[in-house]
């Protein structure tokens, strides 16, 4: 995300209704993107079935994209330093309806595979630049919310995306589901050509400022840190939830529901850690932590039925809709003067956690059995107390506000 620090005079003399449709088309490839990226989470069982690969081998389809994006979320973005930023956002997700629609139509595991790593470079490149287009946008005193928006897409993707992309798949096969995100990131494209207004390339990043800004900023090691943990801990078990309730004796009909309820759980975290982080964000994080740990370790223990099912997804889903906004709020106020080069990392270190997790969970579920995976995400959740705790004793080099 570039959310730097640059001036609004770009929007200044433009309507505020013209700005905020071109915001709204921004935010619906965001969520369009986000979505494509985690949309095999709820189809694992499925495509692995009709492709011919284990649960473990399709978990791939998350962890390509997810490792793709955590690179080319810096290179894209100075890679296209001087391009029209409109014209790069439009090409980026066009790229990503292709390349959803390829998948829809694949008849092998590779050629999905191929169209995961399109997506991963659409995700990194879009997410990176789209943070900070607000700037470009909408007049000074709309900044903030127009970039909370935006944010939005991202969040609601992570906890409404999956859930009513799997609906989609059990109605009329995985393909469709495919095929809807393909559509709808075409659809955004669309959009961001008829509303966006011409958005000339401003203040670039530089590759020296990352370590620059990893070194010399102990809040933003932090932040860094606790997007690794929780977000690897969170995939490692997440990106396996269907044929976990399926161990436990869910049946198929019920699982889009409950993940679908894991969505709206997501949402309710989202708003209630929007609230609280500005006065409250070491609070929010160990929340967070201790909320999804205490998710899966409930889930690895319990014999759960459904209704039981749903009311561990309700809490699980209520911490982890309340990570991007929290973590996301930990790195802009760990660096305020170096936003660009310190969010481009916490976009790296996300999606990069998202790969690792779902290939660590690969493994796990392979070689040991799908319970152990909610172990291990439980340990890694459990083991961001720590570092909120020695950023804590770091005092003001954490960065942050209590």
């Amino acid at each position: 995300m570039t959310t730097v620090g640059t001036t609004t005079s770009a929007a200044a003399g433009r309507s505020p209704v013209k700005g905020w449709l071109a915001v709204l088309a921004v935010t619906l490839g965001i969520f369009s993107l986000m979505t494509s990226e985690l949309l095999p989470v709820g189809l694992l069982t499925p495509v692995g079935h009709d492709l011919g690969v284990s649960e473990g081998t399709a978990g791939l389809m998350v962890t390509v994209p997810g490792l793709v994006a955590a690179v080319s979320a810096p290179l894209v973005t100075v890679a296209t330093g001087r391009i029209d930023r409109r014209i790069v956002l439009v090409v980026l997700i066009g790229l990503m309806g292709a390349a959803n629609l390829a998948s829809a139509f694949a008849t092998g595991f590779t050629v999905v595979l191929v169209a995961r790593f399109l997506i991963g470079v659409s995700v990194g490149g879009f997410w990176s630049i789209a943070g900070g287009i607000a700037l470009r946008l909408v007049p000074a005193r709309h900044v903030a919310r127009a970039t909370a928006v935006i944010f939005g897409g991202v969040e609601t993707a992570s906890v409404l995306g999956v859930p009513t992309g799997t609906f989609i798949g059990d109605l009329s096969g995985w393909r469709t589901a495919f095929a809807v995100v393909g559509v709808l990131g075409l659809t955004s494209l669309t959009c961001m050509l008829f509303l966006m207004p011409k958005v000339p390339a401003g203040q670039s990043l530089t590759f020296s400022a990352l370590p620059k800004v990893l070194r010399g900023n102990a809040g933003v090691r932090a932040g860094i840190a606790l997007t690794f943990l929780v977000i690897t801990g969170h995939f490692l078990a997440y990106t396996f939830v269907r044929p976990i309730l399926q161990g436990d004796g869910v049946d198929d009909s019920s699982i889009s529901v409950l993940l679908l309820t894991f969505g709206v759980a997501g949402v309710c975290g989202n708003f209630i850690a929007g609230v609280l982080v500005a006065r409250r964000l070491r609070a929010c994080v160990t929340g967070i932590s201790v909320v999804l740990t205490a998710a899966m370790a409930v889930l690895a223990l319990a014999d759960t039925d459904a209704l039981a099912a749903g009311a561990v997804l309700v809490l699980w889903g209520l911490g982890y809709g309340a990570v991007p906004v929290t973590f996301q709020t930990w790195i802009l106020d760990a660096a305020p003067d170096a936003t660009e080069a310190a969010t481009s990392l916490y976009v790296s270190a996300f999606n990069l956690s998202i790969a690792l997790g779902a290939l660590l969970g690969g493994f796990a579920v392979n070689g040991i059995g799908t319970t152990s995976v909610l172990w291990a995400g439980a340990a890694l959740t459990a083991l961001a107390l720590v570092v909120v705790g020695g950023a804590r004793r770091g005092g003001s080099q954490a960065g942050c506000t209590s």
